[in-house]
């Protein structure tokens, strides 16, 4: 029996990587006003996934690992810059949790949209069109969750609980699909 954490890690496969970096990128296990499930952790799972999975240079999969990365640059820059506090209006640390909120929602769309291209030669067409509606649900309402945020809309409590619940789907989604065999790394 291997007890190497590392090698498990490696024998996981790329889209279960994926949707463990959502996992961490978009949940929240909080400890004393700490999040436990760091950002840049999560969204370095998704690069690791989709570079498995990326096959050329002009690949799909490599557009959304390049996103990847720069959200958990991002991200970790917005974790440093979280405890900032200032009174203008516009201060950095709301300037690089923007730039992190918008990169992860066009991550989430460029994640998605590598997958389906894969999925469409199969004819696995069901496949296709959840995660199609998936993808729109998880931008468009993280968008509108977004606006909410920064006081542009009241949307009450609504659209985050469907954020999340879109979120969660996505996730058993990705999970219930990685072990297809054009999922596979080869």
């Amino acid at each position: 029996m291997d007890d190497d954490p590392p090698g498990r890690l490696r024998r996981m496969p790329p889209v279960t990587k994926i949707a463990l970096g959502f996992v961490f990128a978009f949940g929240a296990l909080r400890f004393n006003g700490f999040d436990l499930l760091f950002d840049p952790v999560g969204w370095g799972l998704c690069a690791a996934g989709l570079a498995e999975l990326q096959r050329s240079v002009d690949d799909p999969f490599g557009r959304a690992r390049s996103f990847a990365v720069a959200v958990a640059c991002a991200s970790f820059v917005a974790m440093l810059a979280s405890g900032e506090r200032s009174s203008h209006s516009l201060t950095f640390s709301h300037v690089v949790g923007l730039a992190s909120t918008a990169g992860a929602l066009v991550t989430v769309w460029l994640v998605v949209d590598a997958i389906i291209r894969r999925i469409r030669p199969y004819e696995d067409s069901s496949r296709v069109a959840l995660l199609d509606v998936l993808r729109w649900a998880v931008v468009s309402l993280g968008v509108l969750g977004l606006l909410s945020g920064y006081g542009y809309a009241d949307l009450g409590v609504v659209t985050p609980i469907a954020w999340f619940a879109t979120v969660v789907i996505l996730i058993v989604v990705l999970y219930r699909s990685a072990e297809l065999p054009y999922l596979s790394p080869t």
